[in-house]
């Protein structure tokens, strides 16, 4: 069972645990800076999927769209610190701070590697969870802007990151579909993300898929899911959570549903 332990700063910060395996959809509208204790994630994204292990430090840019699974490793549960860099807070951060802006964002997720900078500040974070009180905004504000300065000073990246304000303009739709159709996201994210509102985005996909969008991301995920049993030897078990599938019995009806046979009868 997911247990979400804020520290009572203004939701800034809160420890994450997972007894169990535990998949979820992410795309945030703020930049999060997360450091694994225990336990493993995985997150699955467009181009790449990376694996965390206890000790990795992970910058997530807002308006990523990532499968995120979590779960016990070693007998011990997921157990991760998050803190989120929001906008507004980065744009304060910023106006008293001189830099070169970059030209180049990559908009990846961003490991941060290992270093006693990162040592230092998740050490001294941990210690807010036990207070029965609030913490002082004035301490708040220290720690997000150590958390800032601490990622300038590892990431070359950084500034390309928390310096990108902007909300998302109007995208190719077939790139960007066929490029995240495995994220399971409600189809108002997929249109805020595509630079539309929620009609535009449904007139223009069935003009140009000729189809809903909910009966072509079905069909993509489970093709694809097809590819990575038949081809790429894997386990439906294995499968399902990373194409868009929120449980193994639902994947195995839709799977049967599509292509006339079990997905256990591809392997």
């Amino acid at each position: 069972m997911a247990t979400k332990h804020e520290n009572r700063f203004a939701n800034m910060i809160w420890a994450v645990t997972e007894e169990a395996i535990f998949k979820d959809e992410i795309v945030l509208d703020f930049h999060s800076f997360v450091r694994i204790l225990s336990g493993e994630m995985k997150v699955v994204q467009a181009d790449q999927s990376y694996t965390f292990l206890p000790g990795d430090t992970i910058l997530f840019p807002r308006h990523q769209l990532s499968s995120v699974i979590k779960k016990p490793r070693d007998g011990k549960p997921y157990k991760a610190i998050v803190l989120a860099l929001t906008t507004a807070q980065l744009q304060q951060y910023y106006s008293k701070t001189t830099f070169t802006r970059p030209l180049h964002y990559s908009g990846q997720t961003q490991p941060l590697g290992s270093h006693p900078l990162l040592d230092s500040f998740f050490a001294s974070v941990i210690p807010y969870f036990n207070l029965q009180d609030q913490l002082p905004l004035t301490i708040a504000q220290l720690k997000i802007e150590e958390a800032i300065s601490i990622i300038r000073s590892i990431s070359k990246n950084a500034d390309a990151i928390l310096t990108d304000f902007s909300d998302p303009g109007k995208l190719d739709l077939v790139a960007f579909m066929e490029k995240n159709f495995m994220f399971n996201i409600p189809l108002e994210k997929f249109a805020y993300l595509t630079g539309r509102s929620l009609s535009t985005f449904n007139r223009d996909f069935r003009k140009t898929f000729q189809m809903t969008p909910q009966k072509w991301l079905t069909h993509k995920r489970l093709e694809l899911a097809r590819f990575q049993i038949a081809k790429n030897h894997k386990k439906p078990v294995d499968v399902y959570l990373e194409t868009g599938f929120e449980n193994l019995s639902h994947f195995s009806f839709a799977f049967k549903k599509q292509f006339g046979y079990a997905p256990s009868e591809s392997i």
